[in-house]
């Protein structure tokens, strides 16, 4: 094909191509124009009368173009019929069905799966609908408020609890700024975090959290803000309610002894009871000083673990060699040899002090535990993925109940004070990490496993 020599515009190219159905017609006519050609030369060229060449001449052209036109027709209505079907789910309309589907047919099966293709749809709409039926009535029924920003910081979605919150309609949020709302800050915050915040409703503490999602291929950010005013203080009763009872209860524990004691004390100095020598006077004096003195001293430590454990400051990170501080605080118990398995090299960014502090109580308590059965007590290390698992094993009683090991001051030791496994707890926390406990599956014992971070988060 040569070039015409002008630019030929997208329109009349449209206009100079052949269409699908003129092609089809086309291909129709010329699988039959041979036939008819040669049907008509032997009619004219035959031994037949004029008027019988023009009648099976006309009869002949006349089947031929019927043909032509319903072989087009066979090939196009399929398409048109796929077409209509195509358009209309797109447009959402699931209820139109082709007809004449059948898998044993290739254009019925390409029916059949148009077909199924439409249930499929259908059946998918309806569980989107009703999932956001079920979302949309949550988000209306919970008393959280729920807000959607877009990627311009315009509010796009809130609930009831939001409108309560800001004290208007939904209908004149929507479309304004967080900054204009008051909400801006809480776009740019930490999350989760508690902030002391004023709205025109109520004032109070919030709990506030926020994630990223996209829709429309824009990204969009939920804000979730929680009054949780009534809970802190619930809590914090709570709290104040379980140290009183544990003060109260040490204190009672060491005052009572000390108050009888003193009383019988008394009474000896004012009735001057004393022996011959004085020296039964002297020894039940000593023995009751003594007892007073032991309690005063308890409650001392009592009063001292407390603070202590009230008091933990922020972790001091620095790089800890794991194998080094695993290796010192095995040797610093010198009551049973603690065996360490080694690990692999691991260098950690951690509080050297409070990390060495958790593991000197987790293996203190297994050596308390293996010496009453004379068992055996073992610490080794593994990498956990960006985590470290400090693991010590101990071959003692095993635990007897877990519901309250990390209950404050909680102990069945008679010398302990029930802070060790708080204190290791709230250290492992604080590095972002955390402590359990469980018995062994292998032989009788327990199992400690201190898990702390790689690095800091």
């Amino acid at each position: 094909m040569t070039d015409p020599g002008w630019p030929v515009e997208p329109e009349q190219r449209r206009r100079f191509s052949l269409t699908h159905e003129r092609r089809v017609f086309l291909l129709a006519l010329g699988a039959g124009l041979p036939g008819v050609v040669a049907t008509l030369v032997l009619l004219w060229t035959g031994s037949y009368s004029a008027r019988a060449a023009w009648t099976l001449g006309g009869l002949v052209a006349g089947v031929w173009l019927i043909i032509a036109i319903a072989l087009r027709e066979r090939v196009v209505r399929p398409l048109q019929t796929l077409s209509n079907m195509l358009a209309a789910l797109r447009e959402g309309d699931f209820s139109l069905r082709a007809r004449l589907g059948r898998s044993d047919d290739a254009l019925g099966l390409a029916l059949l799966e148009i077909n199924m293709l439409g249930d499929t749809l259908r059946t998918q709409r309806q569980g989107a609908m009703e999932a956001t039926s079920l979302l949309r009535a949550v988000m209306a029924e919970i008393d959280v408020a729920i807000f959607t920003f877009d990627d311009h910081d315009a509010l796009r979605l809130v609930n009831r609890a939001g409108e309560r919150l800001l004290d208007q309609g939904a209908e004149r949020l929507v479309g304004k700024q967080a900054a204009a709302l008051g909400l801006g800050a809480l776009l740019r915050g930490g999350s989760p975090q508690v902030y002391d915040l004023t709205f025109p409703e109520r004032a109070g503490r919030w709990e506030v959290r926020r994630t990223t999602f996209r829709q429309d291929a824009r990204p969009h950010t939920l804000l979730v803000i929680a009054d949780v005013t009534k809970s802190l203080r619930e809590e914090e009763l709570q709290a104040w309610q379980r140290i009183v009872r544990v003060l109260s209860h040490e204190i009672n524990n060491s005052l009572a002894p000390i108050k009888s004691l003193a009383g019988s004390l008394q009474v000896m100095v004012e009735r001057g009871v004393t022996g011959s020598d004085g020296s039964e006077a002297s020894d039940d004096m000593q023995r009751g000083l003594g007892i007073i003195a032991s309690r005063a001293d308890a409650l001392s430590r009592f009063m001292s673990a407390y603070a202590r454990l009230a008091r933990l400051p922020a972790p001091q990170r620095t790089q800890v060699r794991v194998e080094e501080l695993v290796r010192r605080v095995a040797a610093i118990e010198q009551r049973l040899a603690v065996r360490v398995a080694p690990g692999p090299d691991i260098t950690m960014h951690a509080d050297r002090d409070q990390l060495e502090q958790a593991l000197i109580n987790l293996v203190r308590n297994a050596v308390d535990a293996a010496l009453e059965t004379g068992g055996s007590v073992d610490v080794t290390w593994r990498l956990d993925g960006a985590r470290v698992e400090l693991v010590v094993r101990d071959q003692g009683l095993g635990l007897p109940a877990t519901a309250n090991l990390f209950v404050p001051f909680f102990t069945t030791k008679p010398q302990g004070t029930g802070i060790g496994l708080v204190l290791s707890r709230q250290i492992a926390e604080a590095h972002g990490g955390m402590l359990s406990l469980e018995n062994r599956r292998d032989v009788r014992g327990c199992v400690a496993s201190l898990t702390i971070p790689l690095a800091d988060r």
